[in-house]
C-alpha cells in the first residue's frame, strides 16, 4: 500500500524554503507521493455546490493562499529523486488542453516519469465564468480534450478534429517518460465520472465519506466495468484515509477492496506541525503497512 500527502500547494507548503526541505524529508521517510488540488481562484461568495462536503462549500476560503499545482509539483520534482507527483485533481474542462498536454509531458520528462495527472470536469461555475469558459458541456469537452491530449502525447503527427478541438500538422516532443502516456487519474464519484474512469482512465481519484460509502462506489465501478467490458483491476485507485477514525484496520480494508494508494492530510492527522507529523505518522502507521 502506497501513502501520499495531500494537499501540498497551500498553507505551509507554498513557502519555498519549507517545501525544499520538506519534500526530501517525506521521500526519505518512505512516503510515495505528494498531491495537489486545483483552483485558479475561489470567489468570496458563490452559489455552486461543492459535492464532497455536506455544507456544499470548500474548506478553502477566497482569502486563503495557494499556488498552481503544476508549478508546485515542478518545485517538488526539482528537490527530490523518487517522490511521485499527483494532481488531485486539475480541472480539465476549464483549461487549454494543448497547454496542459505540453506542461504535463514536460514535467514527466524532467522528473524522470513521476507525474500522475489527476483530472476532473469541475463544479465551480463562478470560476469558469471568471476564466471565460462555458460551464455547460464540460463533461463532453473533457472527454474530447483527453482523447486529443492522448494523441498529442504519442509523439506522432497529430490529426484530431472534433467538436471542441481541431489539431493537426504538429508533433509534441519530447514525449513523456512514461509510456504510452502520462498516467491519467480521473477524479469524481458521480455516475458520469465513473463512466469516464472506466472508459478513459488509468486510475481513479476517490473522495468518499467512509468505508461503507467507498464500498458502494467500488460496486458502481465494477458494474460500469462489466457494462463497458473493462477489467477494473487495470485501474490504480487512490483514496483518502481518515486515520483517526479508520486506523490501520481501515488501511487493510481499503487494500482488500482494491485501493493502491491512500492519501493523508497532515492537518487532519493532528500530530503537530508538518515535519513533526510526517515523522510521527511514519513511525505509527507507515511502518506497519505492507
Amino acid at each position: 500500500m502506497h501513502v501520499g500527502i495531500v494537499p501540498i500547494n497551500s498553507g505551509y507548503y507554498i513557502e519555498p524554503r519549507f517545501i525544499t526541505r520538506f519534500a526530501p524529508l517525506i521521500e526519505s521517510l518512505g512516503y510515495e507521493s505528494v498531491w495537489t488540488f486545483e483552483h485558479v481562484i475561489v470567489p468570496e461568495a458563490y452559489q455552486s455546490t461543492y459535492p464532497y462536503n455536506p455544507s456544499g462549500k470548500l474548506a478553502l476560503a477566497g482569502g486563503d493562499r495557494f499556488v498552481d499545482p503544476l508549478i508546485a509539483l515542478s518545485w517538488v520534482a526539482a528537490c527530490t529523486e523518487r517522490l511521485r507527483l499527483g494532481t488531485g485533481v486539475n480541472i480539465l474542462s476549464q483549461t487549454n488542453p494543448l497547454y496542459l498536454a505540453k506542461q504535463a509531458s514536460s514535467i514527466d520528462h524532467l522528473s524522470g516519469g513521476r507525474l500522475m495527472l489527476g483530472l476532473g470536469v469541475g463544479w465551480l461555475k463562478e470560476e469558469f465564468d471568471a476564466l471565460g469558459v462555458p460551464f455547460d458541456d464540460r463533461g463532453a469537452r473533457a472527454d474530447e480534450y483527453l482523447d486529443a491530449m492522448t494523441q498529442a502525447w504519442s509523439g506522432e503527427p497529430v490529426d484530431y478534429r472534433g467538436r471542441f478541438v481541431d489539431w493537426h500538422g504538429f508533433r509534441m516532443l519530447p514525449r513523456s517518460t512514461q509510456r504510452p502516456r502520462v498516467p491519467v487519474v480521473i477524479g469524481g464519484t458521480s455516475p458520469a465520472a465513473i463512466r469516464r474512469v472506466v472508459a478513459r482512465g488509468d486510475g481513479w481519484y476517490v473522495i468518499h465519506r467512509d468505508l461503507e460509502h467507498f464500498h458502494s462506489l467500488m460496486a458502481a465501478l465494477r458494474a460500469e466495468g462489466d457494462q463497458q467490458g473493462r477489467d477494473i483491476g487495470e485501474l490504480e485507485i487512490t483514496a483518502y484515509w481518515n486515520y483517526h477514525r479508520e486506523g490501520l484496520d481501515g488501511a487493510r480494508a481499503y487494500a482488500e477492496a482494491g485501493v493502491h494508494r491512500l492519501l493523508v492530510n497532515l492537518q487532519a492527522l493532528r500530530m503537530g506541525q508538518p515535519e513533526e507529523a510526517v515523522k510521527r505518522f511514519a513511525d505509527e502507521a507507515l511502518a506497519h503497512l505492507g
